[in-house]
């Protein structure tokens, strides 16, 4: 309990937290690092994996060549990023490594979500008349919100527990917190960052987590009217 103790004591400093080394700075760097490698993942992810559920054609190849990206060392790309010209680039090797990390759970969560609709429900709209885009977006993607949300979660939450390596790279981002504290040898320090990230994981969780649920619900009314 003694680091936990000295953790909450040096968090409780307020020091710590001003400056461009503190806390609130940091968590900046953090939340941009991880919000755009996020915005950019769903726009490569997201249009890709609507567009073969919908068709049905290619996605199985698609999620497993997507998925190849999860076996492929995240910090082995930023390290190598880091040695080409985008390390002269501030902040791009990182976005990048984290959006390669972040397009598979996007992509194959949506192209389930989308192909487990049930085929029956995607028939009778077609038989009432439906165009392609109506049937999407009246009943494909209300349908297949909880898995889409569900992988905007896990991506959501792997960037920003994977943004710590940024610090690696001497970037910024609350893993910058951690590794001062190895270079001091200050343990409280170490724990206090790495209760920062995971606390921040758990916040976007949640939130996410409410948001898929509210649009859950709503994507069932319009889908019974």
């Amino acid at each position: 309990m003694g680091v936990v103790a000295d953790a909450w004591t040096w968090l409780a400093t307020g020091a710590n937290w001003q400056g461009e080394a503190g806390v609130w700075h940091r968590l900046g760097e953090h939340l941009w690092f991880s919000g755009v490698s996020l915005v950019l993942s769903c726009l490569i992810a997201l249009p890709a994996a609507f567009w073969l559920g919908h068709v049905g054609k290619g996605g199985a190849l698609a999620v497993n060549v997507s998925n190849v990206g999860r076996a492929v060392p995240t910090l082995a790309v930023l390290v190598l990023l880091t040695l080409t010209p985008l390390g002269r680039q501030g902040g791009v090797p990182t976005i990048v490594a984290l959006v390669l990390f972040a397009v598979p759970p996007l992509l194959t969560n949506t192209y389930l979500g989308m192909r487990e609709v049930d085929r029956s429900v995607v028939e009778a709209a077609r038989g009432m008349g439906m165009s392609g885009g109506q049937l999407f977006r009246t009943v494909e993607l209300p349908l297949a919100l909880p898995l889409v949300m569900t992988g905007l979660r896990l991506a959501a939450v792997q960037v920003i527990a994977t943004a710590t390596l940024a610090a690696m790279a001497g970037e910024g981002g609350l893993g910058r917190i951690i590794t001062a504290g190895f270079h001091t040898y200050d343990t409280a320090q170490v724990f206090a960052g790495a209760l920062l990230v995971g606390a921040l994981a758990l916040l976007v969780e949640g939130v996410l987590a409410a948001a898929g649920r509210a649009l859950a619900g709503h994507g069932r009314k319009r889908t019974e009217t």
